[in-house]
């Protein structure tokens, strides 16, 4: 077994069903049925194969008006501009993209909301890419109105914060607020199939005890799928990106607490371990040899005068926990993300002690 992080009292462990303030009732749940895993169908693939579908008829006719780029990479920044166009084939296309994808999203959500751990879900925030630009908030509000016209109480709305930090701004409500008293942030890490992030959460406890006015100060954002680097390359640029903002804070004067939260893909196990679920990442992050908290624990032993903590969980996990301080009209809610897969997660709010 590979050797985990450090074990700080009170903090819990990696990949926790208790936190602070919820109940991780569930997370990384892979539905399945004849036509293979629901969530598939609601993923970054199934979004350029729709893409796809409404081009291929416009192409035959020479009036496609993404020409000869690629679906996959058209992104969503020109759909929403293909959006606001007067182009009436641009716009028709986008149109179509958007009702058969909100389809796919409320059948996913659907399925979900179907699912034992699910029962009495109250609202779900979806995340990810989608939720950065028009086209994914229009696609979210369409497959509201879905479920809903399907008889299914539900709220369904885009997350709060914007996806890249919200992926951020979770990992501080891994770990109680104690921690943080006297402290102005946190090294926060998100690592994605595509990317890995890393970033300086400012808490701005003062303005508001529960971190609803939390946000990311500093940023760092690596495309490891661009370099094709090898596990140990990436854990060494990761641990360069987090001692670069360590030393940003010192230089302003900003008072980082000794803790850093990291959201991941998979199965995360007790002692920091991932059990399965990583194969989007650079090499293989599943091996018992391997243990991401303990690795960094040996490059960033320290923050500031205290020795470092670290707690991992999975990404949907932490971007759905951005929503807390949004989430406190409601008992049970959870989090659907779109991305390279469709991350998820289910909570139960605790009663304040």
């Amino acid at each position: 077994m590979a050797e985990g992080s450090k074990t700080v009292p009170g903090l819990g462990g990696h990949g926790a069903a208790k936190l602070p303030a919820v109940e991780v009732d569930s997370y990384n749940i892979e539905l399945k049925d004849a036509d293979g895993f629901v969530g598939d169908r609601a993923g970054k693939k199934a979004f350029h194969a729709i893409i796809e579908k409404w081009r291929k008829p416009l192409r035959k006719l020479g009036s496609d008006p993404f020409g000869e780029a690629a679906s996959s990479d058209i992104s969503k920044k020109k759909l929403d501009a293909a959006l606001a166009s007067d182009d009436p084939d641009a716009v028709g296309l986008v149109q179509g993209v958007i009702e058969d994808f909100a389809q796919a999203l409320a059948l996913v959500a659907g399925r979900f909301l179907r699912a034992k751990v699910w029962n009495d879900t109250e609202r779900i925030a979806v995340g990810g890419g989608m939720r950065e630009r028009q086209i994914g908030e229009l696609t979210i509000g369409r497959a509201a109105v879905l479920l809903k016209a399907d008889g299914i109480k539900i709220d369904l709305q885009p997350i709060h914060n914007n996806p890249n930090d919200a992926g951020l701004i979770g990992a501080a409500h891994l770990a109680p607020p104690w921690i943080f008293e006297g402290h102005d942030g946190i090294l926060a890490v998100d690592i994605g199939g595509t990317k890995i992030r890393a970033g300086m959460v400012t808490l701005n406890l003062k303005k508001a005890p529960g971190l609803s006015k939390a946000s990311v100060w500093q940023r760092d954002v690596w495309r490891h799928a661009d370099d094709k680097v090898k596990r140990e390359e990436a854990i060494d640029e990761l641990a360069a990106m987090l001692q670069k903002l360590i030393k940003t804070a010192e230089k302003e004067g900003l008072r980082l607490a000794p803790f850093i939260g990291i959201g991941c893909p998979g199965k995360i196990e007790p002692d920091g371990s991932i059990d399965r679920g990583a194969q989007n990442l650079p090499g293989n992050w599943t091996s018992d040899r391997f243990n991401l908290p303990g690795r960094l624990m040996k490059e960033i032993p320290r923050i500031g005068d205290h020795e470092t903590a670290i707690l991992m969980h999975n990404d949907a996990v932490v971007q759905g926990l951005s929503e807390l301080p949004f989430m406190r009209d409601v008992e049970r809610w959870g989090v659907l993300t779109i991305g390279t897969g469709l991350g998820n997660a289910r909570f139960t709010n605790r009663s304040a002690s």
